[in-house]
């Protein structure tokens, strides 16, 4: 039996149209069309209570359909290179009267993520009563800013450059990962965006940080879920 919290829904944009990669969110990847990893990681909580698919594509739809999401047809205006995420999101929240109270954002191209990671994040939310929550992964890369004039400057204290076994919390940086997004239907509707408020996180290790927006990003994060699933 699903845990009630709240109505919780994961919420999955797919457009048909992708400049990078042609048809990438139904290629296949790792034995099945890319989209399916994302229905079957929202599919396997417990606390998820439905999946929503939002495309424009006839070929998504059907593949969304038989991996057990539902799908919302997109208006082709809100499909366009220029559409945002957030502009998905709102047309679904605007399209049925029963609502979500909590939205679960999952993008397809990052389809790696921690085996049964989703109800940790959902359980972390609701026990910090945050407004918005992210994934992140840590780099143990060093930062740099260049200016107007040709010159650079560090992010970071290059004369005591720290050991990456010796880096300190508040001297890590994160990337945002792109792969799980949570937040309140009522802090939606107020900020128009998928964060803001009062933020949390959950950080996930650094092979995680990959979004695919090239082909050769297909073939590292592909590389890398077949050596965690071999």
């Amino acid at each position: 039996t699903k845990e009630r919290m709240n109505k919780i829904t994961a919420f999955i944009p797919a457009r048909g149209g992708s400049k990078g990669i042609p048809s990438k969110n139904i290629k296949e990847f790792a034995g099945k069309p890319l989209i399916v990893h994302s229905i079957e990681y929202a599919l396997e909580s417990n606390l998820i209570e439905e999946v929503v698919v939002s495309t424009d594509d006839a070929k998504i739809t059907r593949i969304a359909n038989s991996a057990g999401a539902r799908v919302i047809g997109r208006p082709e205006e809100l499909a366009t290179d220029t559409a945002t995420t957030e502009s998905a999101i709102h047309h679904y929240l605007n399209k049925f009267s029963k609502k979500p109270d909590i939205v679960v954002l999952l993008q397809a191209t990052s389809p790696l993520r921690p085996k049964g990671s989703l109800d940790k994040a959902l359980k972390h939310f609701n026990k910090g009563r945050y407004d918005s929550l992210l994934s992140i992964s840590p780099t143990h890369r060093f930062f740099w800013r260049v200016k107007n004039d040709d010159t650079a400057y560090a992010e970071y204290d290059y004369l005591n450059r720290p050991l990456r076994q010796d880096m300190k919390l508040e001297d890590m940086r994160y990337l945002e990962n792109g792969s799980l997004y949570i937040f309140s239907r009522k802090h939606f509707e107020k900020m128009g965006n998928r964060l803001g408020g009062k933020i949390g996180y959950v950080a996930w290790p650094e092979e995680y940080s990959i979004e695919i927006d090239t082909p050769l990003d297909f073939e590292c994060v592909e590389k890398i879920y077949k050596s965690q699933n071999s």
